[in-house]
């Protein structure tokens, strides 16, 4: 799975997003804090994301989102169909129908 880049305009406390293999899953963090994450499971052609976390501290600074969007961003790179299992994720795909065509 690919990770994200930041850029140098990226400001020091938007979330570095990355996926940890180790932990099967997308990982937030804002300087050394895991802020969120969001686990996956790739099976057959298909990302399932069954539960997705926000420490309660990051709450209302996107990083569900930001979550959302590289891991989906990512399934598309690859040719990958989703399961968003998660509520957090089925609802954010209905606000963003720019992904709901990789709704397996």
């Amino acid at each position: 799975m690919n990770a994200p880049s930041t850029g140098p305009d990226t400001p020091p406390d938007a979330p570095r997003i990355s996926f940890d293999p180790d932990s099967s899953r997308w990982e937030a963090h804002v300087g050394a804090r895991l802020a969120g994450y969001a686990d996956a499971a790739e099976r057959d052609g298909v990302v399932v994301f069954p539960h997705t976390l926000v420490d309660p501290a990051f709450e209302g600074r996107g990083i569900g989102s930001a979550l959302a969007r590289a891991s989906l961003d990512d399934a598309r790179e690859r040719g990958l169909s989703v399961r968003p299992a998660c509520t957090f994720y089925s609802a954010w795909i209905a606000r963003h129908p720019e992904y709901a065509d990789l709704v397996a």
